[in-house]
């Protein structure tokens, strides 16, 4: 499992503890591993730190406590300010946060929610801002997300302290908490 574990020391610095779990099954850390490497793909058009914003968004809409750390860490390793970090939740109001970024994050919190959200309006707005690469890609992230969110969520997985320090840093005046991730 050596390999798949060292993919994750290179975008958050550890293995996260949600994969240290999977590894009673290494043909499932496998598949994630590969699936994390297609979503995270530096190849592509979207921006890294702006995917891990768009996992964020999507993890909140799913109330993944344990995702929404990890993905601002994320987004902090690949350049995203801290200040943008601290204004994710209001994003849409955030003069820190352009329209073509706001249409991606509405269309993660509406492909995130239950039921799915996403409206033939919504998707032409984001069609107006991002090519369809673009926008498979965004989706491959929300994607992505619902499965972690779902895994963490259920096992509350214990958070590390390095994601926790960030979330608290980022989002603890606004309310962010450890919650049942506190082990």
């Amino acid at each position: 499992m050596k390999s798949h574990f060292d993919f994750f020391l290179g975008t958050l610095g550890f293995t996260p503890n949600s994969v240290l779990t999977m590894q009673r099954r290494p043909r499932l850390v496998q598949a994630f591993a590969q699936l994390n490497a297609a979503v995270m793909d530096p190849a592509g058009e979207v921006d890294l730190g702006f995917r891990r914003l768009i996992g964020h968004v999507a993890s909140k809409a799913a109330g993944c406590l344990y995702c929404q750390a990890h993905t601002l860490l994320g987004a902090a390793n690949f350049g995203v300010s801290e200040e943008k970090l601290a204004a994710v939740w209001n994003y849409a109001t955030s003069p820190l946060y352009d329209q073509r970024e706001r249409v991606a994050l509405d269309f993660a919190l509406a492909a995130a929610a239950q039921p799915n959200a996403v409206t033939d309006e919504l998707f032409d707005r984001l069609r107006a801002h991002w090519s369809e690469g673009q926008i498979v890609e965004i989706l491959g992230v929300v994607a992505m997300f619902g499965f972690l969110n779902r895994w963490n969520d259920s096992m509350a997985t214990p958070l590390e302290a390095v994601p926790t320090a960030v979330a608290q840093r980022a989002l603890g005046t606004q309310g962010w908490d450890v919650g049942k991730h506190r082990r």
